[in-house]
């Protein structure tokens, strides 16, 4: 039997974590003297693997200043999930959601640009960690969109590409979808606006829970 699977991004399509995001990517360019980016484009960069995002937002650098930014945004990352001042809310309907593609038939997984540690928080703070089946991060896999985290949570999951969909809020979700030959299905409520999912590959963009649970179940 092949399972029909229903693969969620993280941050900006389960939770919304940008505020997190930001403040942690300013302390880390702030402890090496360098400016802060401006909060779009560290929006911009949500769901890159970190080594990947802090190139990107840091084009001048050298290897050794990205590896030590990079290392700087963890620990505060870190730091701020141990003072308990980490918050990333679910969106709204996003239980709900579950619980009907449950119903319907659908396994659910997650791939994500968040390290293990930080998916695992996530899900135990929600009381999610017995909602998904496979569980794909930054930690085993390259950087999105390369289509290795799909590939894997297919495996896991008894699923293929034409029984599996891939949700997500940004272009580099879609463009890992296109590559892993699954059905992109894109959101509104995350970081990459509706126009950038469609040219990057998105079937339709949902604007609610509800409507995505339309679409993927029509």
């Amino acid at each position: 039997m092949t399972n029909k699977l229903a693969l969620f991004d993280c941050d900006g399509t389960m939770v919304d974590s940008q505020a997190n995001i930001c403040a942690s990517m300013d302390q880390a360019f702030e402890q090496h003297g360098l400016v802060a980016p401006d909060h779009h484009l560290v929006r911009r960069i949500v769901g890159l693997s970190l080594t990947e995002a802090v190139s990107q937002l840091l084009p001048t650098g050298d290897a050794e200043m990205v590896a030590a930014v990079t290392q700087s945004y963890k620990d505060g990352f870190s730091a701020m999930r141990q003072s308990g001042g980490l918050h990333e809310p679910l969106y709204d309907g996003l239980l709900e959601l579950l619980e009907q593609l449950e119903a319907a038939g659908w396994v659910l997984g997650v791939a994500t640009g968040k390290s293990d540690r930080g998916l695992q928080h996530v899900l135990a703070t929600h009381g999610l960690g017995d909602r998904f089946v496979t569980l794909q991060t930054a930690d085993r896999h390259p950087s999105k969109p390369h289509p290795a985290m799909v590939e894997l949570a297919m495996a896991e999951a008894g699923a293929l590409p034409e029984t599996t969909a891939m949700i997500g809020d940004t272009s580099f979700d879609m463009a890992m979808a296109v590559n892993a030959r699954v059905r992109p299905v894109g959101v509104d409520w995350g970081y990459h606006d509706e126009h950038e999912l469609i040219a990057a590959g998105a079937e339709i963009v949902a604007a609610t829970m509800a409507e995505l649970n339309g679409i993927l179940n029509r």
